[in-house]
């Protein structure tokens, strides 16, 4: 009896009314340039009604990559059908692949590829948006080995990546089925905190995140609380992992630019004071543990600002905060002790009990400043001269 080799990548694929993006997401699989000998399929058709569990088992016995399919009651939401796949999947790597979306040709050969080279256990491919919006400011460069604290990846914490399946065995990293919004990032974070580091492949696109008409590929929006729910699990999660410090405050960053922030933005002038209460009282315990000094320096001036009112509970100086910076009204720079502030609303206002360290520029030193403005009119010298001729030599 022929021994069937282990696959290097399982694609997990949960799909629930998945038709017709199906059949151009399990396409791409096939046509994967890694070989059908080395991948696998496991397939969850989570209640479908729409013809996608039909289609599963049809494709299931025609196809050159090997492929399982399981057909399971609707879970109502994308952590179920993952973890189901996760339990069955045998390859080296797994990749969640959503039924909507498709892969590049090349996305799994250059992944591997790069994760058996680098030794890390999460590899980050190239999203591109189709009829939809997708992350970009993570896609600079390729990567061998990602710092999560100071680069952009912590700005991806979607679980369409390349995940070596042995670190998700070891430490029983799943998808928690209890949250209504916000798994995705558990998941993520928890598999680059405890993983053996992350990589990037950024000059090449190896996945296609699909805009669907019909809306259906949104499965959760809920409300705000669970909003707040979904930044304190994250947040806890970041503190069981790093110490207080600059490493935790750098991943904090996330929750609360991601999360948080948002809540407090433009959309509150569009709702009530009760809503505004209650969203104040939600933040207040996240804002006593986590929002730190550390934390609101890696904010701009304008964010730092709403967040600091979020925290000291001031809601109608937020809302007067928001009306000013709607209007695009362009504050006073103000220079004090070395300092420079953006003078927004209330600034030293001691009614109003604002910190200054709210509204500072924070920036590089003077001194740094200095020589970077040096170089560069250094360089603008030299290049004047060789335009005309006149460098010495």
């Amino acid at each position: 009896m022929t021994e069937i080799p282990t696959p290097d990548v399982t694609v997990i694929i949960g799909a629930y009314e998945a038709m017709p993006y199906l059949v151009k997401c399990l396409e791409s699989v096939e046509n994967q340039t890694i070989g059908a000998d080395r991948v696998e399929i496991v397939a969850v058709d989570d209640g479908s009604t729409d013809g996608t569990g039909e289609y599963l088992d049809e494709f299931a016995t025609r196809s050159k990559v090997r492929t399982r399919v399981v057909h399971q009651a609707n879970s109502g939401g994308p952590g179920g059908p993952r973890n189901t796949g996760l339990e069955l999947a045998e390859g080296r790597y797994v990749f969640f692949l959503d039924a909507d979306d498709h892969f590049g040709e090349e996305a799994l050969e250059r992944m591997v590829a790069m994760g058996d080279r680098a030794r890390t256990d999460v590899i980050l491919g190239k999203v591109v948006g189709v009829d939809r919006g997708a992350p970009k400011s993570m896609w600079g460069a390729t990567v061998e080995r990602a710092d999560i604290h100071t680069s952009n990846v912590k700005f991806t914490l979607s679980a369409q990546k390349l995940f070596r399946r042995e670190l998700l065995i070891r430490h029983g990293i799943r998808f928690d089925t209890s949250m209504r919004t916000g798994e995705d990032a558990l998941f993520t974070m928890e598999a680059y905190l405890r993983g053996n580091g992350v990589s990037v492949v950024a000059d090449h696109t190896c996945y296609y995140l699909v805009g669907r008409d019909d809306g259906k590929h949104i499965t959760k929006t809920g409300n705000y609380d669970i909003r707040f729910l979904s930044a304190q699990r994250l947040m806890e999660l970041i503190a069981a992992h790093e110490r207080p410090g600059r490493k935790r405050d750098l991943l904090m960053v996330r929750p609360f630019a991601t999360t948080l922030l948002p809540q407090f933005g433009h959309v509150l002038l569009r709702q009530d004071e009760d809503t505004l209460r209650h969203k104040l009282e939600l933040a207040a315990p996240l804002m006593r543990q986590y929002w730190t000094p550390g934390v609101a320096r890696l904010f701009k001036p304008e964010d730092r600002l709403r967040l600091t009112c979020a925290a000291l509970g001031k809601g109608a100086e937020l809302t007067e905060i928001l009306e000013f910076l709607r209007a695009r009204r362009k504050p006073e720079t103000v220079a004090s002790l070395g300092r420079r502030y953006l003078a927004l609303p209330y600034f030293r206002d001691r009614a109003a009990g604002i910190p200054d360290a709210a509204y500072e520029i924070v920036g590089p030193p003077l001194h740094r400043r200095l020589r970077r403005k040096a170089r560069r009119l250094a360089g603008a010298v030299r290049r004047r001269l060789v335009g005309s001729g006149t460098s010495g030599g």
